[in-house]
């Protein structure tokens, strides 16, 4: 990612800086800041030290370049009459075009500095003149492995335009080695006047020598082919003599390897590796940007559809005043003692005939098992075992089970009167084999539990509802979920060989034939992590083992089962490879903002908050929850969506190293029932 940024970062830059070609002349009545009329300005020390064109010499120069269209066509017509020329690059241009660098070398041209995007010096800051200064040098040093000493202004031309607000920042340049080269005749052809207007602009008056300026890159440059063509012919005939600016005054040449450190190669090297990296990433990113976009919204639109049917299943809406079996809660503890007290009271409370609770305090170091005795509840047995993990803990309270109904609770959940009432209702179909309840965040007073609320009702609900019309259910949740006993014997009850059990058994449940629905009306009021690192930790841990559980049961694709052929395929594209592209596309929009034109990336911004906050009222709306929340959907888009992308990308990480993840177990308050709304 930060080879990708840094290629984003240059290629932005470049895009952002480029200018078009042309001269800036100076506004009416400014006084010239140079005493002198000469073109070629030496200003290291106090004094101006300049040179001029002698008589019956030309310098021809070549600004903007080089483009792979003009600049190859200038090249063929100066090689074809014999004439060497001077050209000012654009650093942005060179990266690009590095081949037309080593050919204007090959054959006996000159090369300048022309900044890296086009850029007016005298108005930028001291710090991005040195970039611009630097970054041309690197991408010189990378395209032909040359220096050059000579710089050539942006939007200069001849010396009596230089202004008093110039002079200062050129000196600047000048006290770092360069020469600063102006023009004695400016073609204009920037302009495109015609070619006998740039002839007559770059003309030297008679008896003078002359440094001309044209442009080789920034438009259509077929009237400047002609007028370089027909100047070489006329001045030829007047007896005139072509060279470099350096040959012109007398100077060595100013570009050769001689010049060139390790370091500037090196600078050079990345350089033009950031920028073919930027190129590549670009490209890619604009083409991904759109059809993730359509995803996204087609995901959307598929979960709506889903949901609707799923709400308009009188089966689904099932109350057999008759259908009361007998249940068996199990609880694993680990350290509980926050929540466990709340948590057995409400399961031991429910309004339902025949409940056990078996509490499994899986070595716990606090008061967890001291506060389960001392409840003293005729329905609650308290097991204490050696610490082995949630999925021992689980399968020990399984074996201890009295009925064939198993719910399994997490210690830090809370359930209403009449969820185990809505809990075993699916099970009155022979075919379901675990049903998953409606899990919701008690603690959301604050930002961080209000978006985990969101995320709860929005998007794990939401997508239950599919999962249960397309009947392909992968995760029935810790916190509220109830299975046959006879399913959990048949798999060889709770596995441990992910850090998702809970979608582990699940998986596995699907895949031996069972059906695994969702009942909406079983409301589990939970604990969500209070804190950043907490939240981290917790869906480390759930992503990791998705991907583990995603992994051990890949076999179910070539099964054929509604698992491989549905769930798998949506956990892949939605839950693993689209927040991997994520932040790259977040990075891009970043990218868009700075260096081009906001409004479609602001449109695009806009349009999918606008779609979010919808979806998110529709899943409010069929959950019966106030809608007051939602004024933080937009919120997640900065802060907690990233960091659930960031979990997938080191979760993926991890998977591909074939890491091993401890668990993660969570710091408790116990405030997930005090802080619960009322039930609606």
């Amino acid at each position: 990612m930060a080879v990708i940024s840094s290629g984003l970062l240059v290629d932005g830059y470049r895009h952002r800086g480029l200018r078009h070609s042309g001269t800036v002349p100076p506004a009416p009545g400014t006084q010239p800041a140079l005493a002198q009329n000469d073109p070629v300005l030496d200003l290291k020390g106090a004094a101006v030290g300049a040179a001029s064109a002698p008589p019956g010499k030309v310098a021809l120069t070549f600004d903007d370049g080089p483009d792979p269209t003009w600049t190859p066509r200038v090249l063929a017509l100066l090689r074809r009459r014999h004439v060497p020329a001077t050209f000012f690059l654009v650093g942005s241009r060179v990266l690009a075009h590095p081949e037309l660098v080593r050919q204007e070398l090959s054959q006996g041209d000159e090369i300048g500095s022309h900044t890296f995007v086009h850029a007016d010096v005298a108005s930028l800051p001291g710090w991005q003149r040195s970039l611009e200064l630097s970054l041309t040098q690197a991408a010189l040093a990378s395209a032909a492995g040359v220096h050059t000493a000579l710089f050539r202004p942006p939007f200069s031309s001849e010396p009596d335009a230089v202004t008093p607000a110039q002079l200062p920042v050129w000196r600047t340049i000048g006290r770092q080695g360069y020469l600063i080269v102006l023009a004695d005749r400016d073609s204009e052809d920037w302009r495109r006047p015609g070619v006998a207007k740039i002839l007559a602009n770059a003309t030297p008056a008679p008896g003078t020598g002359a440094i001309v300026m044209f442009h080789d890159a920034g438009g259509n440059r077929s009237q400047t082919l002609i007028a370089v063509n027909q100047l070489i012919t006329d001045l030829q005939a007047r007896g005139y003599r072509f060279t470099t600016v350096t040959g012109l005054v007398g100077l060595p040449p100013t570009a050769g390897d001689a010049k060139i450190s390790s370091g500037l190669r090196l600078q050079g090297a990345m350089l033009a590796t950031a920028a073919r990296i930027g190129v590549i990433a670009v490209t890619l990113l604009t083409w991904l940007a759109w059809p993730i976009g359509l995803l996204m919204v087609l995901r959307c639109l598929v979960l709506v559809f889903f949901v609707r049917r799923h709400r308009r299943d009188p089966a689904r809406r099932r109350d057999d005043p008759d259908f009361r079996p007998p249940v068996t809660i199990v609880v694993p503890a680990y350290n509980e003692a926050a929540g466990i007290e709340a948590c057995v009271r409400s399961l031991a409370g429910s309004r339902y005939p025949t409940v056990e609770v078996i509490v499994v305090n899986d070595g716990s170091t606090d008061a967890t098992a001291a506060i389960v005795e001392g409840l003293q509840l005729p329905n609650v047995t308290l097991i204490s075992q050696a610490n082995a993990g949630k999925s021992e803990a689980l399968n020990t309270g399984i074996r201890h089970a009295s009925h064939d109904i198993v719910v399994t609770v997490d210690g830090d959940t809370s359930f209403e009167p009449d969820t185990l009432r809505w809990l075993v209702q699916p099970f009155a179909d022979p075919k379901v084999g675990a049903v998953s309840g409606n899990t919701k965040v008690g603690n959301r007073r604050r930002l961080l539990g209000r978006w985990q609320h969101i995320e709860y009702v929005m998007g794990f609900n939401l997508d239950r509802r599919l999962y249960d019309v397309l009947d392909c259910m992968p995760t029935v949740p810790g916190a509220i979920g109830a299975f046959r006993r006879q399913v959990l014997d048949e798999i060889g009850g709770i596995s441990a060989d992910t850090l998702a059990e809970d979608t582990d058994v699940t998986m596995a449940t699907t895949r031996a034939g069972w059906r695994v629905v969702y009942e909406e009306r079983a409301v589990a009021w939970t604990e969500a992590p209070a804190s950043l690192s907490e939240l981290w930790k917790q869906r480390y841990r759930w992503s990791y083992g998705t991907m583990q559980a995603m992994w051990k049961h890949r076999g179910a694709i070539r099964d054929g089962s509604p698992l491989g052929r549905r769930a798998l395929p949506y956990l892949s594209l939605f839950q693993v490879l689209l927040p991997l592209l994520a932040p790259a596309i977040d990075l891009y929009a970043v990218f868009g903002l700075l260096f081009f034109s906001p409004g479609p990336i602001v449109a695009y911004w806009l349009a999918f908050n606008v779609l979010a906050v919808a979806l998110a009222a529709y899943a409010f709306q069929i959950d019966h929850e106030r809608l007051g929340p939602l004024w933080a959907v937009p919120l997640q888009q900065f802060v907690y969506r990233q960091l659930m992308y960031l979990v997938v990308i080191q979760s993926a990480v991890t998977a591909v190293l074939g890491s091993r993840l401890r668990w993660h177990k969570l710091e408790r308050r116990g405030d997930f029932a005090a802080q619960a709304p009322a039930s609606t």
